[in-house]
């Protein structure tokens, strides 16, 4: 008895060809069940269509200094491209729980995804599927790609461009919670600055009047103008000095509270879309021919497998009786 009968079945390239070749009639009847048993298998899933959303993000350069003021120093202005630090927040937007909820609302994507609401977890089971079904990703290009799959390409093609114009809506809610608040603040600051120069100009308006008296009332004018500057002309030119301040820091204010009112009230976009999505004509899964080939050829290698074993087990049982 020879070294490989000894050890059971060591195979070479020729020898495995050999053996495959023994067993070609199993190994038939097991390529054709599997084939058969995918084709039935492909024909029963549900088809799925795939919609997609191509958008850059928008620079985070403010709007009120990119609009309102003439020399503004930042990288990039209002109106280009973002890179990779917003391309990131807009994936993290396109996450948000307000958009994921509006969607499932909408569309009632429970129903639609023939999710039982009295069954175990109704909830995560809906998140789950929306999950599987919608995805975002980052492309190379430093673009935001939004994928939808459904059973109905029309629904899938809205979904995915519903998406992409909730991220405006959601984006302008969360900045405008701060920019009114800011707002309320920079309004009140702005308005006290007004009054106190108001104030400064009725002050100088009434010493202005006893500087005048004084200077009519009887004797020498000139005198009764020294005297006159002699006694207001400090406080005079102290509160036009005061004065001078407080007109700036108001100029200044009112800058800024054009700045926070633009801030709280723009609905600038923040996304560039490439391309928007359109109901898909083809099926994007399942894949018919790619499902029987892989099943056939996973069958047929399983089952080559096990025939090898049991030929083993049989040849070493074999060996021991001897």
């Amino acid at each position: 008895m020879d070294k490989k009968e000894q050890n059971g079945y060591n195979f070479n390239s020729v020898d495995l060809l050999i053996y495959i070749w023994k067993k070609r009639k199993v190994l038939s009847i097991v390529g054709m069940a599997a084939a058969i048993t995918s084709i039935v298998v492909s024909i029963l899933i549900t088809p799925m269509f795939s919609a997609s959303v191509i958008m850059f993000p928008t620079t985070d350069a403010s709007v009120a200094k990119g609009l309102l003021t003439s020399n503004y120093s930042g990288r990039q202005g209002v109106y280009g491209f973002g890179e990779e630090e917003q391309a990131e927040q807009l994936l993290q937007v396109l996450h948000s729980e307000p958009i994921r909820n509006r969607i499932i609302e909408k569309y009632d994507l429970m129903e639609h995804y023939e999710i039982e609401a009295d069954s175990k977890y109704p909830i995560t089971q809906l998140y789950e599927t929306y999950k599987s079904n919608i995805k975002f990703r980052l492309t190379e290009f430093m673009s935001v790609e939004v994928n939808v799959m459904d059973s109905d390409p029309v629904i899938a093609a809205a979904i995915a461009n519903d998406i992409t114009d909730l991220v405006d809506t959601v984006y302008n809610s969360m900045k405008k919670t701060r920019a009114i608040t800011a707002l309320g603040l920079v309004e009140s600051e702005f308005t006290e600055s007004q009054d106190r120069v108001l104030f400064m100009l009725d002050s100088l308006g009434r010493i202005g009047t006893e500087i005048s008296n004084d200077i009519k009332t009887a004797g020498d004018p000139m005198d009764n103008m020294v005297k006159a500057f002699a006694e207001n002309g400090v406080s005079y030119m102290a509160m036009m000095h005061q004065m001078r301040n407080e007109v700036g820091m108001a100029i200044n204010m009112r800058y800024r509270y054009n700045e926070a009112r633009l801030e709280a009230t723009q609905n600038m976009p923040h996304k560039f879309v490439v391309e928007r999505a359109v109901a898909p004509e083809k099926k994007a899964y399942p894949n018919k021919s790619l499902i029987v080939i892989v099943s056939t050829f996973a069958s047929l290698l399983f089952a080559l497998i096990v025939l090898i074993i049991i030929d083993n087990i049989k040849a070493r049982v074999a060996i021991k009786e001897d």
